[in-house]
C-alpha cells in the first residue's frame, strides 16, 4: 500500500491542493497528516477541511495546538502570533473541533506518525542532530517514523552513516513541508512509503507560490509570511 505523508501545511490551501492532487496520480491510498494543519498562511478553514475529508488520520502540531488551546502561543515568532489569532477567527466551531481532538501520536502499518518527536511529542522537541535523534528511537515500536516540525526533509537511521532506506535498520523520517519549505527550496514536499516494498521516497515539487503568497497579503498577514514561500525559508 502506498502512503503520503504530508507535514507543516500551515494554511497554505496552493499547497495542500497540488500535493494532494499529486499524491492521487502517484496511486497513494492513504494519506496520513504530521501537524501543523493551520498557522501563517491564509486559509486554515479550506485547509482543515481537506484534511478532515482525507486523511486517514492525523496528529498534533504546535501551531494546531497555539491556535485552539492557546498553549505556546508565546514562543511563537511576532508573525506566527499575528498569523494563529487570525486563522483562529477564520475557523468555524467544527473545524476547531476536529484541531482539539487530535492526538499527538499515531501508530498504523508498522510505522508512527508523530509533529516533532516521538519521546515527549508534546513538548514539540528539533531534531536537527544525529545525536539528538538517537534516544528518540527508544519512544516509537515501529521500524518507522514519521515526523515534520522543522520544515526540513531528512533521513535518519538507528545507526550513524546510513542515509537511505534500506531492511535491516529503524528510521526516523522528517518528511519537509507542505505550506512552508524551509530549505532554501520553495517547492513542496511530502513523503511516500510503501509499506509492501518499504521504499520511501521524498516529493518534491512546484506549486502556485505567488498564488500563495498574494492570498497572505489579501488576508492582511505580514508581509515576510509571504515573502519566505517564495524563497524557501
Amino acid at each position: 500500500m502506498k502512503i503520503a505523508l504530508i507535514s507543516d501545511i500551515h494554511s497554505n490551501l496552493h499547497g495542500l491542493y497540488k500535493a494532494l492532487e499529486t499524491a492521487e496520480k502517484e496511486g497513494v491510498e492513504e494519506v496520513y497528516c504530521l501537524g501543523d494543519i493551520v498557522g501563517y498562511g491564509a486559509d486554515p478553514g479550506p485547509c482543515v477541511d481537506l484534511v478532515m475529508r482525507y486523511c486517514t488520520a492525523s496528529v498534533m502540531g504546535n501551531h494546531d495546538e497555539a491556535i485552539v488551546f492557546g498553549r505556546g502561543m508565546d514562543v511563537l515568532p511576532q508573525s506566527g502570533q499575528v498569523a494563529a489569532k487570525h486563522n483562529r477567527e477564520k475557523l468555524n466551531e467544527r473545524q476547531l473541533e476536529y484541531l482539539r481532538n487530535l492526538p499527538y501520536m499515531v501508530e498504523a502499518h508498522n510505522f508512527t506518525i508523530v509533529h516533532a518527536a516521538p519521546m515527549n511529542p508534546h513538548l514539540y522537541t528539533r531534531l536537527e542532530s544525529f545525536f539528538g535523534t538517537v534516544e528518540q528511537f527508544e519512544h516509537f515500536k515501529t521500524d518507522f517514523c514519521f515526523i515534520g516540525h522543522t520544515h526540513l526533509p531528512a533521513i535518519m537511521a538507528d545507526k550513524l552513516g546510513v542515509t537511505r532506506v534500506r531492511p535491516g535498520n529503524r528510521y526516523l523520517i522528517n518528511v519537509g513541508s507542505v505550506g512552508q519549505p524551509r530549505d532554501n527550496n520553495p517547492r513542496l514536499g511530502f513523503g511516500i512509503f510503501d509499506t509492501d516494498s518499504l521504499q520511501y521516497k521524498l516529493v518534491r515539487i512546484p506549486y502556485n507560490v505567488e498564488g500563495a503568497a498574494d492570498r497572505i497579503i489579501e488576508e492582511g498577514l505580514p508581509e515576510s509570511l509571504a515573502d519566505r514561500l517564495k524563497v524557501g525559508k
